[in-house]
């Protein structure tokens, strides 16, 4: 027992990253990165006369990435908040939009920070199961009081919410926010940003993590009416002014104004993960439809556990979750034509041996 912690925070309960192993190079499909390098545009911009400004603090109004942003989907800058990654954006969220009388809900097969951030803010929470396919329906939440969370595509499922859906509730409650977790919407997803002129309750969350190849960088993003983001400001503020550091800012704007390599990258992602699917059907796995830069499927010969370690031992990482309902998938990332290949040969060598 850590005599140091506080009763609130051994309460908590961590969200666990996926592996960044340093003990041997790997086929790295665990962790939904990219497997493209950032645009040229980026690698441009952050110039020798950028770095030698880091002595300086970083503009904490996000400034020219936000209007890049904005630009970007038609809004303006006072619509736009940016973040360290979407889950500094979701935490803002979560502390904003939740608290006392207004507890969140969120399904139970889905972004695992969701839990976590609940408990660090010590909120009311209702988890509500997805259906037997793993569909989210939208009738579950219809009668919920408080904040709503939906990823779309859902991780790790990779099932997208139909936006219709999501017009319901944000109609049902005009005075009950819904929040819509786009992190992977640009590989296939229906995005909720055009519906932002319509509802002032929507919030929609994206990160420049996946389809623009920063997850290094840590560039995330919220999209919604003035109240809403004058609300998540108001958080940032609080917390942390410079939360965006000044080659991030860079790299962003440059990456949010580079459209063709953007699309070019999303196109490749969504033609290898038709493929991915086709041969591991033809394994004979279970793969869920999925909307986003992952498979989520499932062996009918080895568990998903046995499935993650044998191929963590032949050198190449997926994802693997110790969960109900859930225990027998494993997640994949949309690597390389290459790593792909590597991963569906090692899968069939495997499965010829059982």
């Amino acid at each position: 027992m850590n005599n140091f912690l506080s009763a609130e925070a051994r309460s908590l309960a961590p969200y666990t990253p996926g592996e960044q192993p340093r003990d041997q190079q790997y086929v790295k499909l665990n962790t939904n990165e990219s497997p493209f390098p950032p645009s040229r545009r980026v690698l441009k911009a952050l110039s020798r006369a950028e770095l030698l400004k880091l002595n300086l603090y970083s503009d904490p109004a996000c400034t020219q990435l936000n209007a890049a942003i904005a630009a970007h989907y038609g809004l303006r800058p006072e619509n736009v908040v940016s973040g360290n990654g979407s889950d500094e954006i979701l935490a803002f969220a979560f502390r904003a939009f939740c608290g006392t009388g207004r507890p969140v809900a969120y399904a139970d097969v889905t972004y695992s920070f969701y839990q976590a951030q609940a408990a660090l803010f010590g909120l009311e929470a209702r988890v509500i199961p997805l259906r037997e396919d793993f569909t989210l329906n939208a009738d579950d939440y219809m009668d919920f009081p408080g904040t709503i969370v939906i990823a779309s595509p859902n991780a790790p499922t990779g099932i997208a919410v139909p936006r219709e859906d999501v017009q319901r509730l944000l109609e049902a409650d005009p005075n009950r926010v819904v929040i819509v977790d786009e992190a992977y919407v640009d590989f296939g997803g229906e995005s909720c940003v055009p519906m932002l002129f319509r509802y002032d309750n929507l919030l929609v969350v994206q990160t420049m993590s996946k389809s623009r190849q920063l997850a290094g960088g840590r560039v995330g993003f919220a999209l919604g009416g003035e109240a809403l983001i004058g609300a998540l400001n108001r958080v940032k503020y609080s917390f942390n002014p410079y939360n965006v550091n000044r080659l991030s800012l860079i790299a962003g704007t440059a990456a949010m104004e580079d459209e063709a390599y953007f699309q070019s990258c999303c196109g490749t992602i969504r033609e290898n993960r038709a493929w991915l699917t086709e041969e591991l059907e033809g394994l004979g796995f279970t793969v869920l439809p999925s909307s986003a830069n992952f498979v989520f499927a499932k062996s009918g010969r080895l568990g998903g556990g046995e499935l993650y370690r044998r191929l963590k031992e032949n050198g190449i990482l997926v994802r693997w979750f110790d969960k109900d309902r859930i225990r027998d998938f494993i997640r994949i990332t949309v690597g390389s034509m290459e790593q792909l290949a590597a991963l569906t040969d090692e899968l069939a060598q495997m499965l010829e041996e059982v």
